[in-house]
């Protein structure tokens, strides 16, 4: 295929260096031009090769740019106002770049650049392999192609340098938004690159905020993210509130449990995730599930995070809203929804008072710290809580199984095996104590 793909671009460029040249006929004028074109045959010829062979995967590339670039001719020197480069010391690749962005915006005819003790083009331009250049060469909207030698420095502005087999450059090579190629050439200096990827990032970057709309963005990304876990919490109470319910009074009775069994938990994230994929790649079936059953796990991780974190918020408003209850306090119909909400906004409390304050220098990040903090216990907890009830079907932890010694007749009176003193129950023969007793 790539020899085709040769021969066909052969057959082109013979098609387009052959019109010309029968256009031009033998007359003594053009015999000058017909040289040049005989030189750059050769040397398109010498790329085609390369291509072929693999070695110059970038020289289809860039025999295209030269053509579609600007017409490859000499600047003049510059006069009063144009502009003066010392490319002797290349050290300071950044202060060269802003002399060089003079350049960026200027026609071809306006352009004017004088090189103390060397030269300067516009274009594409290659050095044959047969030819000797003295002097600093500075080569502008155009790749550089080394075939012989260059005794100085070498610059190139929007364009890149190859160096290619046998070619020789005595100085320093540097690619002002470009790149240098090392074809296997000796370059005597160093060869660096100066990408126009960072200034360009810089130059886009958004303006520093002030600190009033540092706040306004801190407090509408608090307000989002309540917003987001209310919407999650309405969901999970309306599609599977036994499960939320069992997972908060497990939380609710069991915290510590449930603290250190989600801490555990995080532990064994990922190591149990890379035995599932190892046990999976193993076997032939298991690289088929080997996709779903990693998108699976990882749904897994995030509703048992979320799903406790929403399971801690409902047992804290629901703590919040029974303590009210019992003061007489009068909150209306308590239940799944209204524990969520509460919960929630205790939770973003520290979030909250982060978003409003988070400008002032020590304060603000005290306050995100223990937001942080508070978030990952509240989470850490909630997992744990996730894990124990097995997302809500295990009640073992959650208080609701009473004992069997409860289900009694013995748990009508109290006996020392509750840690209450015995109560004497009164017999058969007893008599219940008359008005006048």
């Amino acid at each position: 295929m790539r020899t085709r793909k040769g021969a066909a671009l052969l057959l082109l460029l013979v098609a387009g260096w052959a019109a010309p040249a029968a256009a031009a006929g033998p007359r003594g004028a053009d015999r000058a031009a017909i040289g040049e074109t005989a030189v750059d045959v050769a040397r398109d010829f010498w790329d085609l090769i390369q291509q072929i062979r693999g070695d110059g995967g970038d020289t289809l590339r860039q025999s295209r740019a030269r053509t579609t670039g600007p017409q490859p001719q000499a600047i003049p020197p510059a006069a009063d106002n144009g502009l003066v480069l010392d490319l002797s010391d290349l050290s300071q690749p950044l202060e060269l770049e802003e002399q060089l962005g003079q350049l960026a915006g200027q026609a071809a005819a306006d352009m004017r650049v004088t090189v103390a003790r060397g030269s300067a083009r516009l274009g594409a331009f290659s050095i044959g392999s047969d030819q000797v250049v003295t002097g600093d060469l500075l080569v502008v909207r155009g790749d550089a192609q080394v075939f012989g030698r260059l005794q100085g420095n070498l610059v190139t502005y929007d364009g890149d340098i190859v160096i290619h087999p046998g070619a020789v450059v005595s100085g320093d090579v540097l690619a002002v938004h470009g790149v240098v190629h090392d074809r296997g050439g000796e370059i005597g200096g160093e060869a660096s690159t100066l990408s126009a990827a960072p200034i360009a990032a810089a130059a886009a970057a958004d303006p520093p905020l002030s600190p009033l709309q540092a706040t306004i963005r801190r407090i509408a990304g608090v307000i989002g993210v309540f917003l987001a876990l209310a919407a999650l919490g309405y969901g999970l109470g309306a599609f599977g509130r036994h499960h939320l319910q069992v997972v908060s009074d497990t939380v609710s009775h069991n915290f510590g449990r449930a603290f250190i069994t989600g801490l555990v938990g995080q532990i064994l994230i990922l190591p149990t995730f890379g035995m599932l994929v190892v046990g999976l790649v193993l076997s032939v079936a298991g690289i088929l599930l080997l996709p779903f059953a990693v998108a699976v796990y990882v749904l897994l991780v995030i509703v048992g995070v979320v799903g406790g974190f929403l399971a801690v918020a409902h047992a804290m408003g629901e703590t919040y809203t029974r303590r009210r209850l019992a003061q007489g306090i009068l909150v209306g119909a308590p239940g799944t929804y209204r524990f969520l909400l509460a919960g929630l906004a205790a939770s973003m409390a520290l979030w909250a008072a982060w978003a409003v304050f988070g400008w002032v220098p020590v304060a603000g990040g005290f306050i995100r710290g223990a937001a942080i903090l508070i978030t990952w216990l509240l989470g850490t907890a909630g997992l744990g809580a996730a894990m124990l009830s097995r997302a809500g079907v295990r009640e073992n932890f959650a208080g609701r199984i009473i004992p069997p010694e409860a289900l009694t007749d013995e748990y009508l009176w109290a006996t020392p095996q509750f840690g209450v003193p015995a109560v004497k129950r009164p017999g058969a023969g007893s008599r219940a104590p008359g008005p006048g007793a």
